[in-house]
């Protein structure tokens, strides 16, 4: 087999079809998770920008701001500008999702402050995983063009391969640090009064929602990669 095989492949998506429906799933779940707790209040009354306030104070971080930015559950911490962005259903709400997804943002702050290892390593990879799947394709696209100029296309998809290494290794890194920040979130909410132990569960399920996103995307990167090889392999036969 040569390596131009034209890009809808029955083969990829028997590779990725299960990491897709897992997306598809994840996403469904993580919407309608947030959905559901953003209907409870918290009883301590605080919104997300207050309780992520507290947290960063409570931990020593004086250095790190807080902003409002557009879209839905588009919230992240950026170690770059030191700035937790909380959408407004987070920034403004008063619910047990709103506390919980603010929460986990500022666990990644709290990672940053502590030098927590896979969250250096995963800031380290971000260019290398960004320039590496833009080159990524550039190159498996250039392979299958090349596929007949001897050996020349099948190393071109090889470095192609490398290249999306990068990501794969990116979204494996990824995951202990999101699972972390969870972590974190839940237990310094009820240990700062914020939310009850009573009220956790729920806080609970949406976090767990939420990582289950991660999971995907991470499976449904290492699926490609495998695909890839596999594909590489059978241009050598």
């Amino acid at each position: 087999m040569t390596l131009g095989f034209i890009m809808f492949d029955p083969v990829y998506f028997i590779f990725v079809a299960p990491a897709m429906l897992l997306a598809l799933w994840a996403q469904f779940k993580v919407k309608s998770t947030f959905k559901h707790a953003s209907q409870i209040g918290a009883r301590s009354g605080m919104n997300g920008a207050e309780a992520a306030q507290a947290l960063l104070y409570a931990n020593g971080i004086r250095n790190v701001g807080i902003e409002l930015v557009e879209g839905t559950l588009s919230d992240h911490y950026d170690p770059q500008r030191k700035v937790l962005a909380l959408s407004g259903d987070v920034y403004h709400g008063r619910s047990l999702a709103a506390l919980g997804v603010a929460a986990h943002e500022a666990g990644h702050a709290i990672q940053d402050k502590e030098n927590y290892a896979p969250l250096v390593m995963r800031n380290g990879l971000v260019p290398m995983a960004s320039v590496g799947g833009n080159l990524s394709m550039l190159f498996i696209i250039g392979g299958m063009v090349l596929s007949t100029a001897g050996g020349l296309g099948f190393w071109l998809f090889v470095a192609g391969i490398a290249l999306f290494s990068l990501t794969v290794i990116f979204q494996l890194v990824n995951l202990p640090v999101e699972f972390d920040a969870s972590t974190r979130a839940k237990r310094l909410l009820v240990s700062s009064g914020i939310v009850g132990e009573d009220e956790l569960p729920e806080v609970r399920r949406v976090l767990s929602a939420a990582a289950m996103t991660y999971v995907a995307a991470t499976l449904t990167a290492v699926m490609t990669l495998l695909y890839y090889i596999f594909r590489a392999s059978q241009s050598r036969e």
